[in-house]
Parts: structure tokens; sequence; C-alpha cells
């Protein structure tokens, strides 16, 4: 289950990849912009600023994510993106921080990319944080005292690829890919846990119980405080990679 407001206690970190990958599409007068993974409709709102006379299409498969989407006033449905298929008239496809969830979702980027018309553009972002402390500490923590629990949700975590292999994935189209680490300062105690609370830890809250919950995080918080130690301000310094793409559909 997601959670819209605990997502949104980072929402100026989140937004700053959106925007960055939306700066990168030339797309002028779309027809219809799909917004594929919306979460709670305040980057969709963007897409509708930028392009006011197009179709917007927003949806996500959080029931949750698309109360609050439509609680902004968008028409936004629960869609399963591995089901969907792009309206023959849809010309710009943004898909951000959704594709790590979907461990196909290579096949699915070539799929669209095949079913979008020429002239189309496809934007995609995808953390690329998998092999950082925050997550690796996740990993070992489960191994070590949680795998009866939580062993399966290890198998269910989705490694991106790196920016020269969505390159490949999408070597159809003509293809922007890069990377970038963020230097986040968060604040606030614990901060990376809730930070990873509201995303990477979500399968595991979905797993446990309260009582199971809170020892599971009394365990993790010291090690990320090791890991990612507190600066003298009570700030905490959180290096974050994404890997982008966008793909022009010739």
């Amino acid at each position: 289950m997601w959670d819209p407001t605990k997502y949104l206690a980072f929402a100026d970190h989140r937004s700053r990849p959106f925007h960055e990958l939306l700066a990168r599409v030339p797309a002028a007068e779309p027809r219809r912009v799909v917004d594929l993974g919306c979460g709670p409709g305040t980057l969709t709102e963007t897409l509708r600023a930028r392009w006011p006379s197009a179709a917007l299409e927003a949806f996500d498969s959080s029931p949750e994510m698309v109360e609050a989407a439509r609680a902004r006033g968008l028409d936004a449905q629960v869609v399963d993106a591995t089901t969907w298929t792009p309206a023959p008239d849809t010309d710009v496809v943004v898909t951000n921080a959704v594709l790590q969830w979907i461990p196909t979702h290579p096949d699915l980027l070539r799929r669209w990319a095949g079913q979008l018309p020429s002239g189309a553009w496809l934007a995609m972002q995808v953390p690329g944080n998998f092999a950082a402390p925050s997550h690796a500490l996740v990993r070992e923590r489960i191994e070590s005292s949680w795998r009866a629990e939580l062993g399966d949700v290890l198998r269910d975590q989705v490694p991106v690829l790196d920016p020269a292999g969505y390159a490949d994935v999408l070597s159809a189209c003509e293809v922007d890919a890069w990377e970038t680490t963020y230097l986040q300062r968060l604040e606030g105690p614990d901060a990376v846990l809730e930070w990873i609370t509201g995303t990477a830890l979500r399968p595991v809250r979905a797993r446990l119980d309260d009582e199971a919950w809170a020892a599971f995080r009394a365990e993790l918080a010291p090690e990320l405080r090791r890991a990612y130690p507190p600066r003298p301000d009570g700030t905490t310094w959180f290096p974050f990679r994404r890997v982008f793409a966008v793909a022009g559909v010739r």
C-alpha cells in the first residue's frame, strides 16, 4: 500500500528529476499526454500546465495514489502499467520513478516504443541506487534476521539498467540517455530511513504487522545512521543516483 503523505514528505527532492526529464522532451503540441504512474498527481499538474490543449491521461496502480490525484481534480484511473497500451494519438508518455517496480519493464519500453506514432516521445526516469547503502543494508538486515518473514521480498526487487542499457532497449528510436547523482540534504532524525520508508521499504511494511515493523526499523535505523551520519546542524547528506532516457519515435 502506498502512503501519499509519506511519499510527499520529500516532495522537492522527488520532483526535481521529473522537471529535468521533462525539460528534455521537445514536443510542441501533442494530442495526448500520458503520465504513466501519476502518484498523487502533483507532477501531473505540470503536464497539464505545459500542454493545456492535449488530452491528459493519468493512471497509477495504487488506489490510494489515484484517490489523492483525483482530489487535485485530475481524471486519474487505477491501471496496471504492464497491461496498458497507448492510444493511437498518444504523442508523449512520461513515466517517472515507476518502472523500477516492474521486472519486465525493458520489454514494456520496447513494446510502447513500437506502438507509439512517429514523432511521439517516451520519457522515463528510474532510481539507480540499488547498490547504495540505503538498499544494501536493507538486504543485509533481511538476510541476517528477517529471512523467514521477508526472504521473498528480496526476489521481488528489480535492478535497473544503466544509461547505455536503456539506450540499447530503445535503439529503434533517437535516444538521449544519461544519469545524475543528486546530493540531497535531508532534514530530521533518521532522515534516510524516513525517505526509504516511503519507497523502497514499502513491500517490507506491507508484509509486517505494526510490532514487527517497529522492530525492523529499530534494527535498521542505527545502521543507516552509520552509513549516512547526521551533520552538526542535524541534516543528512544522501547521494541519490537516477537514470534517465528520452526516446523520440521514428
